[in-house]
């Protein structure tokens, strides 16, 4: 096996800890979109979990690129500062972001997983047994297994993730939701919890996490604080109709850490109350949280975590959908009942908060806007009156229209600052209607390298995003990172 010579990687140990949504953002791992994106057909795509078929180079190069400068800029600026014309050239080295590259940027702060298995493939003893795993769950060819383990670790790492050979031979299906990096693991305060995915195409994403987190000398002194979700006992020998019930399946958008001693965790189509309470038993056994918040949502591809419905912007000010809130009930009101029966859903959206001092009492919420109240106030220290920003300007059809490409998943950068797309017209709207200053992220590029402004001086602020291609694969920024570090509020 022979290994190239590449930029030497971080592999120092780094400080992990996030203990709510908006504190400012220090650490993050993101995934560049791979030609593993390229590779969906029409046939398939469902079945690997996409709506429609996208357009690779158009996003990367077009949009999110935009979303790693963006981050850089902020987490790591000594990356970017000054380059941002050099690498946009037409004779620009686009290896900047790509992690396979001997010249990518390689922040310890914005943090590719691609960049973090080609490391660790670098062991003969986690190589072979990564392999294998892999393999048994692809159920390729003795002869193939053997052939992988002879590539150098780059290239090895680039296969697992895009299914593709470096001869552009397909030997699996590639994982195309790997950009969507939130569901592969939330960090908990200064614990990390490994996520279950529901859907067997995201297998393989949740194998290369488990290897990465327990393997990288990056996370060396986590160990004894990573939390993986257990199986029923004995499972495998349940009917099959009670299998399916206490399946133990959990995905990071249904996750949010909004204080450091509360979490929320939601229901739905992707996490199981199974692997709900499990969680809940683990967290209060280890003491990690003291609170946790239930969100049971609508099994509905379009909601399908409870970040694809409501994301928090600012201590008090939260962006959501108003069909799934109290505003959805005061719709129901106006002239609007005969177009609204395919959307009303307001009677399903169930709330309980358990806390570990009460036990088996929860404290139930009728509405979503009482809960996220709730937190600004109790959990936050806010003593003015929360802020909500709805999804479309809570405007018939553009709430539903701009949820379902992603007007509610924002990622905070700093508290009130977040990241959305373009093409949400009137959720902008309503952002400006609540005060913030909306910008687009290539004009506030060209400010930062001007010298115009800084990441420091900007407030308030809603970061729009390039997003004709990133919006068909049904995530948004917040999908699009797993951060590991935030400032505490």
């Amino acid at each position: 096996m022979i290994e190239v010579e590449r930029q030497k990687p971080t592999t120092r140990q780094v400080n992990v800890h996030v203990s709510s949504e908006v504190g400012t953002l220090r650490r993050v791992i993101v995934h560049s979109p791979d030609s593993g994106l390229g590779k969906v057909v029409p046939s398939k795509a469902q079945d690997w979990l996409f709506e429609d078929i996208v357009h690779l180079d158009t996003m990367r190069r077009g949009e999110y690129d935009i979303y790693l400068k963006i981050l850089l800029y902020f987490l790591d600026p000594i990356k970017v500062r000054g380059r941002i014309r050099e690498i946009d050239a037409p004779e620009g080295d686009r290896a900047f972001y790509k992690p396979d590259n001997p010249d990518y940027f390689n922040s310890d702060k914005v943090i590719d997983p691609q960049f973090l298995l080609a490391y660790i493939l670098r062991d003969e003893s986690v190589r072979q047994r990564l392999i294998a795993a892999i393999c048994a769950v692809e159920r390729v060819s003795y002869q193939l297994q053997a052939a992988l383990g002879g590539m150098e670790a780059f290239e090895l790492a680039k296969t697992l993730i895009s299914g593709t050979m470096p001869d552009k031979t397909m030997i699996f299906a590639p994982i195309p939701n790997f950009i969507f990096t939130r569901d592969v693991g939330i960090t908990i305060n200064d614990h990390l919890l490994l996520n279950k995915p529901a859907k067997m195409a995201r297998t393989r994403e949740a194998l290369l996490a488990q290897y990465i987190f327990y393997n990288h000398p990056m996370f060396a002194h986590l160990q004894d604080r990573i939390i993986e979700i257990p199986e029923s006992e004995h499972h495998f020998l349940l009917p099959d109709g009670e299998k399916d019930y206490k399946r133990a399946t959990l995905e990071g958008g249904d996750v949010m850490i909004v204080s450091k001693n509360h979490l929320l965790i939601g229901i739905s189509e992707r996490t199981s109350p199974y692997a709900v309470n499990q969680v809940i038993k683990i967290l209060f056994e280890k003491d990690v949280v003291q609170k946790v918040s239930v969100l049971k949502i609508p099994k509905k591809r379009d909601y399908m975590h409870i970040d694809t419905i409501f994301t928090q912007v600012k201590k008090n000010v939260w962006v959501l959908l108003g069909a799934l809130s109290r505003k959805g009930q005061e719709l129901e009101e106006r002239d609007f009942m005969e177009s609204l029966q395919d959307v009303k859903v307001t009677d399903q959206l169930k709330i309980m908060q358990f806390s570990k001092d009460h036990g088996d009492r929860p404290v139930h919420f009728e509405y979503l806007e009482d809960l996220l109240e709730d937190i600004s106030r109790n959990d936050l220290g806010c003593r003015e009156r929360p802020v909500f920003i709805y999804s479309g300007n809570n405007e018939f059809p553009f709430g539903a229209r701009e949820q379902w490409t992603d007007s509610c998943n924002l990622l905070a950068l700093k508290d009130g600052v977040v990241v959305g797309y373009d093409r949400n017209d009137r959720t902008s709207d309503a952002f400006r209607e609540a005060g913030f200053t909306v910008v687009r992220a290539t004009e506030l590029l060209e400010q930062f390298e001007n010298g115009e402004t800084s990441p420091e001086d900007v407030r308030n602020t809603l970061i729009l995003l390039p997003s004709a291609e990133l919006s068909r694969a049904r995530g948004g920024s917040h999908c699009m990172s797993m951060p590991l570090l935030r400032d505490d509020l």
